[in-house]
């Protein structure tokens, strides 16, 4: 697979092998860093998720947990 092409001022040129491996390498932190963010999203979710159930399994109503949250 060819590597991507980069702009060098007014010329196109193929990345050279140390451009194309930290190009690589910043490509796959970003990844990284993406599913990180996904991850802490989806466990606050799920967070909130199960301090509703509990919340309503003392017996309070949607009514009384959405005002305890602010919701």
């Amino acid at each position: 697979m060819p590597r991507p092409i980069i702009h060098d001022g007014y010329e196109q040129r193929e990345m050279t092998a140390d451009e194309y491996a930290e190009w690589q390498a910043l490509t796959t932190e970003v990844e990284a860093q993406a599913a990180a963010t996904e991850q802490a999203a989806a466990d606050k979710a799920a967070a909130a998720a199960s301090g509703r159930t509990k919340l309503a399994a003392l017996g309070l109503t949607d009514d009384e947990i959405n005002a305890l949250l602010g919701a």
